[in-house]
């Protein structure tokens, strides 16, 4: 299993605002402080300056580097170098030779192009590969799309695919899998929804991109008293059952006891 264990609720915060730091990494559960797209161009270096000034918790933090074949990479990694974090974000990820250009750190890659997704089994794979996120809006926009959702905010199926690949090589090489940021900051139900099917579906985190989402999405990946208890009844059934047995009308065998097992782990986790 994987080594990363952030989240639920993860926040990206512009590396040039340093007089909220503090105030970011208190409302969620982990920060991306971000050297890429939320940086202008003018303001990269300042963004550097304040990375290296500031004192997070590194248990707690991801830095986003820009891509590795951007002008601004080798710099960005100078400025990583003369702080204690040791997890960064590689955007724009798209081979599995690009994580091995940040060896000595823990690598959390953003596959968010045709390419990355393409790629995805081979990135999932590398060694210093902790967690694979995917971004909808960057993949459209290689691919040539305009939006990455239908107008009821469902996704399309291109968007939908991508997804699901990104989850299923991050598990199949024992990573964890971050779920896309949900831009339409008013819909706190359809943050909520998206939030609780990424926890159902097997993402271990969501990302986001204000603060005021972050307890949505805790709330989503809580489990409920309700599945909590109902946990607790099929594992103290099992020590009496061995094998397969029936609870309630339902076939209960050992998937579904690593599915309470799960719930049971979250639950001691979100409190």
């Amino acid at each position: 299993m994987t080594s990363f264990q952030m989240g639920p609720a993860i926040l990206f915060y512009p590396a040039d605002r340093p007089e909220r730091f503090t105030k970011a990494a208190d409302r969620a559960d982990a920060v991306i402080i971000d050297l890429e797209d939320a940086v202008a161009h003018e303001n990269k270096d300042a963004a550097r300056t304040a990375l290296v000034e500031s004192s997070l918790d590194p248990a707690r933090t991801i830095v986003r580097v820009n891509p590795v074949d951007t002008e601004h990479f080798a710099r960005d990694l100078e400025a990583v170098r003369r702080t204690n974090y040791t997890t960064l974000m590689l955007p724009k990820a798209q081979s599995a030779a690009e994580p091995a250009q940040l060896a000595g750190y823990d690598v959390v890659a953003l596959c968010e192009t045709a390419a990355g997704i393409a790629n995805v089994a081979q990135i999932a794979a590398a060694s210093n590969v902790v967690a694979l996120m995917w971004g909808a809006e960057d993949l459209i926009a290689s691919l040539g799309g305009t939006s990455s959702r239908h107008n009821d905010g469902s996704y399309r199926q291109v968007a939908s695919f991508a997804r699901s690949q990104v989850l299923i090589h991050a598990v199949a090489n024992g990573k964890a899998a971050i779920d896309s940021v949900y831009l339409n900051i008013p819909d706190a139900e359809g943050l909520f929804l998206e939030s609780q099917d990424a926890k159902a579906s097997g993402f271990a985190a969501k990302a986001s991109i204000h603060p005021n989402q972050m307890q949505i999405i805790r709330q989503a990946y809580a489990p409920t008293a309700a599945e909590v208890a109902l946990a607790e009844r099929i594992l103290a059934e099992a020590k009496t059952h061995p094998g397969v047995f029936s609870l309630d009308g339902k076939m209960v065998d050992e998937p579904l006891l690593r599915q309470a097992r799960a719930t049971l782990a979250s639950a001691a986790k979100l409190g």
